[in-house]
């Protein structure tokens, strides 16, 4: 028994570890789409945002079984943070850069511009409460069944490895998400560099849904091998350490 519940802690940390990662960038996304409101409106904007965040991956918590079954749920998640992301990026790239992005910023921070931001912010917080139940899900189910019986849909000590993990989670976002809208400020660059993860995780949403049961085209084991997970984490990482490098450019 005893060596059980150390396996419990032990992937407890390793999820707090996951959803620390997943909650930066979370934090990251919510200061890049209220970046270009008035200050007053962006603080409130990300407040929104990060009550959002909570009630949304609270709900996910108690939706497990649905979340991690039905397959629309997941593509539409793996499918808006794609499009968040690569529109942003296809803009930088090839539009006038930073010219045209900044004409849509102030066009957004006038009149509606509050409203469709917090939208935005929803948005994104509904996929990545999807991705992150769904991450701390395949990482507890490699845990043995406890004594604890069974809650919402699993056994109950995973369970409690879920919400522990998810609880961690949002506190980082609310800490994290301030210190991103300062840190953006004197590192522009990171702008791109959190499009770019928030489309990498799409592709890790786009995987998942691939290998589900009622798509078949990815082995179903795949999202939650070694080999992906390396990938997954290396490029992540990569992206990371690129868009923090980068030179920092005055707009």
């Amino acid at each position: 028994m005893e060596s059980l519940w150390l396996e419990y802690a032990w992937a407890l940390l390793i999820l707090i570890g996951l959803e620390g990662l997943l909650s930066a960038d979370n934090a990251l996304v919510l200061a890049v789409i209220a970046k270009h409101l008035p200050e007053n409106q962006k603080r409130k904007a990300i407040n929104y945002g990060i009550i959002m965040a909570f009630a949304f991956r609270f709900a996910a918590l108690f939706a497990i079984s649905f979340i991690a079954n039905i397959w629309q749920i997941q593509a539409i998640g793996a499918a808006y943070l794609l499009y968040l992301g690569l529109k942003h990026i296809i803009q930088a790239r090839f539009g006038k850069q930073n010219e045209n992005i900044h004409k849509n910023d102030k066009k957004e921070a006038s009149g509606k511009g509050f409203w469709p931001t917090v939208g935005k912010l929803a948005l994104a917080d509904l996929a990545f409460a999807i991705d992150s139940i769904l991450a701390a899900v395949a990482l507890a189910l490699g845990l043995p069944d406890s004594p604890l019986g069974d809650f919402g849909g699993m056994d109950g000590g995973q369970f409690i490895v879920v919400l522990l993990g998810g609880i961690a989670g949002l506190i980082l976002i609310k800490y994290a998400a301030t210190w991103f809208v300062k840190l953006l400020a004197k590192r522009p660059a990171l702008e791109t560099t959190a499009y770019a993860i928030v489309a990498w995780v799409g592709v890790k949403l786009a995987v998942i849904t691939l290998a589900h049961e009622d798509i078949g085209i990815l082995d179903p084991h795949f999202p939650h091998s070694t080999i992906w997970t390396l990938i997954f984490y290396g490029v992540l990482i990569g992206i990371a350490l690129i868009g923090w490098f980068a030179p920092s450019n005055k707009r």
